[in-house]
């Protein structure tokens, strides 16, 4: 199997917002890893170790990348590093041509914690 090659992640954690300005600018086929950990015991109020502020942006950042492969406009993937670790990447679709999403709609529905 080929190694698969996609962007690392950050030194420091990225914002929903962010996410959509890379969906906005990336070409068919980039690759962004979003979060390194376990996505679903990470967002969860009752078992993530994570602290409060930190779980609200990874849900709202979670929320977005859903948000953006409903939209189609990304492919959900996850490569698994270990066990209960897991890279979570975004990989860039081609654009609709027909049914234009608009990047607010992304950032501002509601976010399920």
């Amino acid at each position: 199997m080929p190694a698969i090659a996609f962007t690392p992640i950050r030194p420091r954690p990225l914002t929903d917002i962010e996410f959509c300005a890379w969906i906005g600018q990336a070409m068919p086929g980039d690759r962004l890893e979003y979060h390194r950990g376990f996505l679903g015991i990470d967002t969860t109020a009752a078992i993530s170790t994570l602290p409060e502020p930190e779980r609200r942006r990874l849900g709202a950042l979670a929320s977005a990348a859903y948000r953006a492969f409903d939209a189609a406009l990304v492919h959900l993937v996850q490569v698994r590093l270990g066990p209960d670790r897991f890279a979570y990447l975004a990989i860039a679709r081609t654009k609709p041509r027909n049914a234009p999403v608009s990047m607010a709609r992304l950032i501002a529905e509601p976010v399920a914690a």
